[in-house]
């Protein structure tokens, strides 16, 4: 919830599609990681499990200690605490060549957004009815999608197709590096070619790879299903797992970013926990092939979203991203 909402508070508008998506290429950075350092600790033998997860007690103990001297948000600065002395100090530290004048004007025009709570009416509002709407969609798109049940059970949609076991386990980790890859590739292109733009493209990357799946598993052409895979994590990263946190850490007022955030966070982990507990008995219950049939058909309709109903929000000072969605 927080990362992406204080890197997109401190981000100049230019580059901010870049930063806040590095939230999500790190998460895949670690994932990565966490393969090659369990590969390496499994040679310890039967209580490597142990190791593998008192590890990551390292990065953990230096995120806090470095989490300590991280300075709070002009924005929440100002817009919460009503401290500009401050805000301008942590403006200065963000934007070190910015005269004492322009700094004073990006002060008074974070502070002018602001909109007393009783006139806002709190968060679940009228007024809030653009974003909350946004942010749920975005969120329920990208896990009916279908992407957290392929990550978690690839090797089993492998060996459906016929792979071994060891052979699934190893595409698995393909799937990992893949996933990095697209993330990296997302970040160079969200502040160029913009939000919309790549949820377009991984939309239709979305569609493409998962009726080809879907037309797989109905027909009995399983050689093509672990490429289909492959493509449908591409587009995930470059599209949605780029985009979501960005775009939703953007919509929100000031005052009510942190909300707004924790709104789209808490329907991405539901309906993640949803979709990953029912897959295993729908997978069971009907033909592979509808599944991904169902996940197809709701990419189909993310991208009438994204093409007739989504804002572009690239290179926007938030403040006017704001008073675009009211």
């Amino acid at each position: 919830v927080v990362s992406p909402l204080y890197i997109a508070e401190i981000a100049p508008a230019e580059q901010r599609g870049r930063l806040a998506g590095l939230f999500q290429f790190n998460i895949v950075f670690g994932i990565v990681a966490a393969f090659g350092s369990n590969a390496a600790l499994s040679l310890l033998g039967p209580d490597a499990w142990r190791w593998m997860l008192g590890v990551v007690a390292i990065p953990s103990l230096v995120y806090t200690v470095l989490c300590l001297s991280l300075p709070e948000s002009p924005r929440w600065l100002i817009t919460r605490r009503g401290d500009r002395e401050t805000a301008i100090q942590v403006l200065r530290q963000i934007q070190p060549l910015a005269s004492d004048e322009a700094l004073d004007a990006k002060a008074e025009e974070i502070a002018s957004s602001a909109v007393p709570r009783q006139a806002a009416g709190g968060f679940w509002s009228a007024g809030l009815r653009k974003p909350i709407t946004m942010a749920f969609l975005i969120a329920f798109f990208n896990q009916v999608s279908g992407i957290n049940a392929v990550l978690y059970f690839a090797p089993r949609i492998f060996e459906l197709t016929g792979l071994g076991t060891h052979a699934a386990m190893l595409t698995s980790i393909g799937i990992g590096f893949t996933n990095l890859v697209f993330t990296f590739t997302g970040l160079w292109l969200i502040d160029r070619l913009g939000r919309r733009a790549l949820l377009t493209l991984g939309s239709f990357g979305y569609i493409v790879s998962l009726g080809l799946t879907a037309w797989a598993f109905f027909t009995g052409h399983f050689s093509i299903v672990p490429a289909c895979i492959f493509l449908f994590i591409a587009a995930h990263a470059i599209g949605s797992g780029t985009v979501i946190w960005v775009f939703i850490s953007e919509i929100f007022p000031n005052q009510h970013r942190a909300s707004g955030q924790a709104l789209g966070s808490g329907t991405h982990w539901v309906f993640a926990a949803l979709i990953t507990t029912f897959f295993p008995t729908m997978m069971k219950q009907s033909s592979p092939g509808w599944v991904f049939s169902f996940f197809c058909g709701m990419m189909v309709v993310q991208l009438l979203w994204v093409r007739f109903a989504m804002p572009e929000t690239k290179g926007t000072v938030l403040e006017d991203v704001q008073a675009g969605l009211h």
